[in-house]
Parts: structure tokens; sequence; C-alpha cells
């Protein structure tokens, strides 16, 4: 069975990041999207086991203890984790799996698993951005501030990426990520891991 890849996507709060990646699980049959842990609450139109695991502070703690997860993180007041089992399985099972993940957790991550593929996306200013977030309507005046500082520091981890996709237009972000995903599949040594014939063509011995 070909192993999948990891795919880390990265984001500051309101550059498009959540549009983006549902677009491309829509038009990609390979990619899935990893569901993580929560302590946040439900949002309108989340629904439990599609946007994310919903779960209690003492649950997500218990499972911190359990070493349940390959990465966690605090963002904005609320906890985030991905469940290590959930994302073996479904590389094991071929598929590429893409994390919404912020930068504390990509961190974490490359850590552990250095060929997990990182992707950071970008607004194309900073105006944009404040532009962004006050059209969602989803936040008060007080939050859209504290993301637009959060934002400023965000950005500066993108250097710390393998590739950065800036969304001034959403088709052209979207295309730009497959291709990505897409030449990462085609690399030499995803190809001699994920297939066996090709690899003992070019063994050495």
């Amino acid at each position: 069975m070909n192993k999948g890849l990891l795919i880390l996507i990265s984001a500051p709060s309101g550059a498009g990041k959540t549009s983006l990646v549902s677009e491309i699980i829509d038009r990609d049959d390979q990619l899935i999207k990893s569901v993580s842990h929560t302590t946040r609450a439900k949002r309108p139109g989340e629904e439990e086991k599609i946007d994310y695991f919903f779960t209690t502070e003492k649950e997500f703690n218990r499972m911190v203890s359990n070493s349940d997860f390959i990465e966690h993180a605090a963002v904005f007041g609320n906890f985030y984790g991905t469940s290590k089992n959930y994302v073996e399985e479904n590389l094991d099972s071929g598929l590429d799996v893409v994390l919404e993940i912020d930068w504390q957790g990509a961190q974490q991550l490359q850590s552990v698993m250095p060929d997990a593929i990182s992707i950071f996306i970008a607004p194309p200013t900073k105006q944009e951005l404040e532009n962004r977030l006050r059209k969602r309507g989803k936040d008060s005046e007080e939050t859209i501030s504290i993301r637009l500082s959060q934002a400023s520091s965000d950005m500066k981890k993108a250097i710390n990426y393998n590739y950065v996709v800036i969304n001034d237009s959403f088709e052209t972000a979207t295309n730009q990520l497959l291709t990505i995903i897409n030449a990462e599949r085609l690399k030499t040594s995803h190809q001699i891991k994920s297939n066996e014939t090709l690899a003992s063509l070019l063994s050495p011995k």
C-alpha cells in the first residue's frame, strides 16, 4: 500500500485558509482533511466530526496526558490538537492528509515528521486581511485588533515553510496549492517510497 503525504497548511486568521483547503479537497479525491480536536465552542454551521471533534478542556488534557496527539497548541485562548491515530490510519491507507494548523503545531510536527510538506498562505496586503476579517462579520472590534496583531507575528514564521502561496486570487491560489501537492507526489524520493517496482529499478544493487 502506498503511504500518503502529510501536508501542513498554515495562515494568519482571515487569509482564506479554510476556504482554500475545502476547495482543494473537493477537487482532488486523494486528499483528506485531518479533523482536529478543539475546546472552543462550535460556531454556526459547524458539524461534529466534520469540522472538528469538539471536546472539553478536561478531556483534551486527558488526551495530552495519554500522548494521543502528534501536536497540540493554545490559540486565542482555546486548545487544538491533532490525533495521532487519525493521521496515521489515513496516511497508511494511501490518502494525502491535509492539516489546517497554526505555526506552533506545524513546528511541532516538522520536528517529528520532517518529511511533512509545509505551505504558508499569506494575504496580499495587511489592509486586505483587515477587510476580510471585517467582511466575514464573525468578530468584535477587539477580536479583530487581536487577530491583526497576531497576524503580523504569524507572517514572520512563513520563512520556516517549504512554500508560500499568496491568496490574492482564490482560483490562482487554489491552482498553486494543487500544483505544489502534485509536484510533491512526483518527487523521486516519494515515488521510491510508494512504488516498489520503481524502488527496485532504481536500487544500486
